[in-house]
């Protein structure tokens, strides 16, 4: 990839989104992450979906997306690959459904493909695939008896064990991983006692999220490493000292999504930052930074 810097899905639409924005332009990162896509249109949750908190936002949407055969026929033709990368999100209600989302976008242009394991499994109730190493194994595998393509992993922070997830994911097929996916929350409209999104719940991001997703990255990278498989870190990136954290904890790339909302063009001093950073230090390349985290044998635990 050209920059580190990776546009996250649900934050830039189908990547045209923010091309309308004055000085915005998809050739500032490495790649974009198209919005999550299922096999049938989905019209997502009612409103509220989206809500402002301190140092973050919950967001609720509901995976509203036009299927994938829309995405494949229409929207795919209208993107520039010169610019970038572009990476496909695939998402599913049960096994058969995203290995069958997977299978539409083996013959497309797009050039990964990224599974949302948070999604729900009707199956079982409701249980998100990610949260449990089994599921979630068992949709890598299906998706990479569906394609060709490179799969990256979007692994959840709502589990027991995440470093366990991550190694099953890698042994049933996955290239990559993406670290993390948002974290449940909820809000509370006081004067009418209900909940503020219509859904109850939802993905909570941005800067509140920051300090668990690096401890999340930095954990995956002592599993993911020794495979020799890259990680998407993610999750409150908004400068580049921030970017830098989560490639010294193992991120061979850093996700950059809700600081987007409110500085668009953030992008641009993101990778200015990171290359006078490598630049004072006399490192050559961003993948000389990766996993370079020391820590004391002691630093296992929050006692002390």
């Amino acid at each position: 990839m050209s920059s580190p810097i990776v546009l996250l899905s649900g934050c830039v639409g189908f990547g045209e989104e923010y091309t309308r924005v004055d000085g915005f332009s998809n050739r500032d990162v490495g790649a974009v992450v198209l919005k999550g896509t299922t096999l049938a249109p989905r019209l997502g949750n009612p409103a509220h979906r989206v809500w402002e908190t301190p140092a973050g936002m919950l967001n609720a949407i509901g995976l509203q997306n036009p299927g994938v055969d829309a995405v494949v026929r229409k929207i795919l033709p209208e993107l520039d690959f010169g610019e970038t990368r572009f990476i496909a999100n695939a998402c599913g209600s049960t096994i058969e459904e995203y290995a069958e989302v997977c299978r539409r976008f083996d013959d497309s242009p797009i050039d990964a493909i990224e599974i949302n394991i948070s999604c729900p499994n009707v199956k079982e109730g409701g249980v998100a695939f990610g949260n449990h190493p089994d599921m979630s194994a068992r949709v890598v595998a299906a998706c990479r008896a569906a394609t060709r393509k490179p799969l990256i992993a979007k692994l959840s922070p709502n589990q027991t064990d995440i470093q366990e997830n991550a190694r099953r994911c890698i042994e049933a097929g996955s290239d990559a991983l993406a670290v993390i996916n948002t974290v449940m929350g909820m809000a509370v409209d006081i004067e009418s006692r209900r909940p503020v999104l219509a859904n109850v719940q939802g993905g909570l991001s941005g800067p509140a999220i920051r300090p668990i997703a690096l401890l999340k990255v930095w954990q995956v990278w002592q599993v993911a490493h020794r495979h020799g498989v890259p990680i998407i870190g993610q999750g409150g990136i908004e400068t580049a000292r921030d970017a830098l954290e989560f490639l010294v904890a193992g991120a061979s790339a850093v996700g950059v999504g809700t600081a987007l909302f409110y500085d668009p063009l953030v992008c641009r001093r993101i990778n200015a930052g990171i290359a006078d950073y490598l630049a004072r230090h006399r490192i050559a390349h961003v993948a000389d930074l990766v996993g370079t985290l020391q820590t004391a044998p002691s630093v296992d635990s929050a006692c002390g």
